[in-house]
């Protein structure tokens, strides 16, 4: 690979100008892209399109991004935590209130993922069990429904 760089700082990749299109170079620059992209909740075509490549490229060059779908939103909110703590503690005035909402969203977050836990491992309420005498009285008032026998079991 040559040293040279064209206009947008991109590595000119060797054969570039001989028959053929030139292979694509995953930069940093662009990794970062299809992190933020998927953070995003883009799909692989349109990163692709936003990248000037086809999506087998996109896949063939940024797999490790791509295999990393579903943990790249929580890697933007931390980066973006992390950027946010850091300008706070430097004294930005409005980085605290920001991060003051990001934390409130969070614990936010937290009480309905509590909630809806505890909603889910909690067993249904028992059902009073019944006697055997009320047992048989509800057998007898309900014999012969839905049977060819209908009322004539039923008292009058």
């Amino acid at each position: 690979m040559s040293a040279n760089f064209d206009l947008l700082g991109d590595p000119i990749p060797d054969g570039w100008g001989k028959r053929g299109r030139p292979p694509h170079i995953a930069t940093e620059k662009n990794r970062n892209k299809v992190m933020m992209l998927l953070a995003l909740g883009w799909n692989n075509e349109r990163i692709a399109a936003a990248l000037s490549i086809t999506a087998p490229t996109l896949r063939k060059n940024y797999f490790r991004e791509l295999k990393v779908r579903e943990a790249a939103r929580d890697r933007l909110d931390a980066s973006l935590a992390t950027m946010l703590w850091t300008s706070a503690t430097e004294g930005n005035v409005a980085a605290m209130k920001e991060f003051r909402k990001l934390v409130e969203r969070n614990d936010i977050m937290k009480g309905q993922n509590d909630f809806i836990g505890a909603q889910q491992s909690r067993p249904a309420p028992a059902q009073p069990r019944m006697g055997k005498k009320e047992e048989a009285t509800q057998a007898a008032e309900t014999a012969g429904q839905n049977t060819g026998w209908g009322d004539d079991l039923t008292l009058n």
